[in-house]
Parts: structure tokens; C-alpha cells; sequence
């Protein structure tokens, strides 16, 4: 290997926009849109469990938290997109690119995990309701958030160790808007095998864990309402849940079309659309999802408008 090359592994070019120049304008306008809309939405919905009293119950907490990495999501890939639609260069260095993947992985597993503590939850509310406040305590509910968290944290730095050990010596453009593990194991000159099995062991089995705490969730959750003689019980169950599942399918049905899907690899032509959607689009829709049909945040919101 020259030295060349060695040379190339300190810095990147993240090229996902450039084959619509003309579009960059709009492009901008767009991408600036929706991150003013994803920071305005769900750091407001974080004040706004923060503050009201009647908010602070273990569906919104981790309603709360599920907003605020939804934030870091946003934060740590937007503005370098902004920044991108009119650099000429559009360099990433190597460690920036590692920093940027760190957070936006945290941001993704802790992710998965605040939406199975929410099925969880919403399954000891409708199927144990009489022991809600015993089986879904303070204490649970700051160790479910906690381990979110802390799994989030230990996925990402074992995808970033694993990245240190390869060598990028094919090329220095990244063909995408962020450095995601699939476009750099592209670019590597060294095997990536390693690295993507270690991706399908760990990030696998986070999703294999979440998946089926939901999964089996909802299946006591429809069990139960099945039973419900009250149309208007079954119809306030559902309602509860609609808004959980519906982020929650289109949050995994995004990340596994992305990361599950036959030779993702080397498939590049879908990956772009689809990470737009779960990295920009998802941040931007959950806040809308759990307030526009939520009474609670709905007469939340009233209460502090009114008293502005």
C-alpha cells in the first residue's frame, strides 16, 4: 500500500447531494425546514413533560427522552448537510466522521429501547391496570431509561472500535450525507467481515430484544382488548397505544429495510432515501405523532399558552 493512499484514511468527502447541484438551494431550504421544525418540536415537547406536573409519569418520561434523542439525532447530522449543499470541498475529517456516527448510533439504539420501555409500559396500563403504579415505579422506570442509555453509549463505541481497525485506502468519497458504517466498510481496503459481523451480533441483538418486547407487547395488549366488552373501552385501549405503534413501526420497518435487507452492503442506490427518512424525516414526525392526538400534552400545551 503507497503512501498515498495511507493518506487518505484522515480525511472524506461526503458526496451524497452532489448530483443535483441545481438543487441545492431548495435542497437547503428543505433540510433547514425540517431541522428548525425536529429541534422546535421535540425540545419543546421535552420543557413541556419537564415542566407540567401531570406529565411526569413513566409513558412520558420516556416519551421525553425518546424526543431528546431524536434531538441528538438531528443535531449531529443537519448542519453538516447544511454546511455541505454549499462547500466546494465538503471534507469530513476521519474523527469528525467517527463523532458524527458515534451520536447518531447512540441516539438510534437508545432509541430502540425508550420504545420498548413504552410497549412495555403501555402493556402493564392496559392489561394490569390495577398494578400500574406497583410494576411501573419511579425506580423502573429511571433503571429502564438509565439502561437505554447506557446500551446506546456501549453499541456505538464498540461500532467505532471496530472502524479504527480498518484502513481507507480506496477512495476518499463518501457517496452519502453521513458517515453511516455501510458507505466506510465501501471504502476500506482491509476485509470488513469482521466488522460486519459484529455489527449483525450487536446490532442485531438489540433489535432481536426490542423487537420482540414489542411484539409481545402488543400481543397481550390485542389479547386483552379482544376480551373488553366496552366498544368504548376498546376503543379508548387502542387509542392509547395507536400513537406508539404507529412511531414504532415506522421506525424499525426503516432501520431493518435499511440494515437487514439482503447484500446492503454494496446495494448504494437506496441507501440515501431511506436514511433521509429515519435519520431527518422519523425526528421530525414523532412529536406531532404523540401530541396532535394526545389530550394530556394537548391541555398541557393550552395551560402554558394561556398563561403566557
Amino acid at each position: 500500500m503507497t503512501e498515498d493512499n495511507q493518506s487518505l484514511t484522515t480525511e472524506f468527502t461526503l458526496t451524497g447531494f452532489t448530483s443535483h447541484p441545481e438543487l441545492r438551494t431548495l435542497l437547503f431550504l428543505v433540510f433547514l425546514t425540517i431541522y428548525l421544525i425536529t429541534m422546535v418540536g421535540n425540545l419543546g415537547l421535552v420543557a413541556l413533560i419537564v415542566t407540567e406536573h401531570r406529565l411526569h409519569t413513566p409513558m412520558y418520561i420516556f416519551l421525553g427522552n425518546l424526543a431528546l434523542m431524536d434531538s441528538c439525532c438531528s443535531c449531529a447530522i443537519t448542519p453538516k448537510i447544511l454546511q455541505n449543499l454549499f462547500s466546494k470541498d465538503r471534507m469530513i475529517s476521519l474523527y469528525e466522521c467517527m463523532a458524527q456516527f458515534y451520536c447518531f448510533c447512540l441516539a438510534e439504539t437508545a432509541d430502540c429501547f425508550l420504545l420498548a420501555a413504552m410497549a412495555y409500559d403501555r402493556y402493564v396500563a392496559i392489561c394490569k391496570p390495577l398494578q400500574y403504579h406497583t410494576m411501573m415505579s419511579q425506580k423502573l422506570c429511571i433503571q429502564m431509561t438509565t439502561g437505554a442509555y447506557i446500551a446506546g453509549n456501549i453499541h456505538p463505541m464498540i461500532e467505532v472500535g471496530l472502524l479504527f481497525r480498518l484502513t481507507f485506502c480506496k477512495s476518499h468519497q463518501i457517496n452519502h450525507f453521513l458517515c453511516d458504517v455501510l458507505p466506510l466498510y465501501r471504502l476500506s481496503c482491509v476485509d470488513p467481515y469482521i466488522n460486519e459481523l459484529m455489527i449483525f451480533i450487536f446490532a442485531g441483538s438489540v433489535l432481536v430484544f426490542t423487537i420482540t418486547t414489542v411484539i409481545i407487547s402488543y400481543l397481550f395488549i390485542l389479547f386483552t382488548i379482544f376480551k373488553m366488552k366496552s366498544k368504548e373501552g376498546k376503543g379508548k385501549a387502542l387509542s392509547t397505544c395507536a400513537s406508539h405503534f404507529l412511531s414504532v413501526s415506522i421506525f424499525y420497518g426503516s432501520l431493518l429495510f435499511m440494515y437487514v435487507q439482503p447484500n446492503s452492503v454494496n446495494d448504494e442506490d437506496k441507501d440515501i432515501p431511506v436514511a433521509i427518512f429515519y435519520t431527518l424525516v422519523i425526528p421530525l414526525l414523532n412529536p406531532f405523532i404523540y401530541s396532535l392526538r394526545n389530550k394530556e400534552v394537548i391541555n398541557a400545551m393550552k395551560k402554558i399558552m394561556k398563561n403566557l
